[in-house]
């Protein structure tokens, strides 16, 4: 799971497995793979890097765990 940001301010809490593309603009748009849309003030490769940390986090603990990537 990944911590983003809606364009209010309100923190939102995403499956980063369920991410299936990212729309770059002046907000960013997360498309996901139930067809629901996120737009979010993170950019595109902040969003890119924290899928990459919690996907490292969820390897290296076997697959057991269910990291939380702030």
């Amino acid at each position: 799971m990944i911590s983003l940001h809606k364009l209010n301010g309100l923190e939102v809490v995403i499956n980063a497995e369920l991410i299936e593309t990212l729309e770059p603009g002046p907000e960013t748009i997360v498309h996901l793979t139930t067809g629901n849309k996120i737009p979010v003030k993170e950019k595109a490769d902040e969003i890119i890097s924290k899928v990459v940390e919690y996907r490292k986090a969820a390897h290296s603990a076997g697959g057991t765990a269910n990291p939380i990537v702030p």
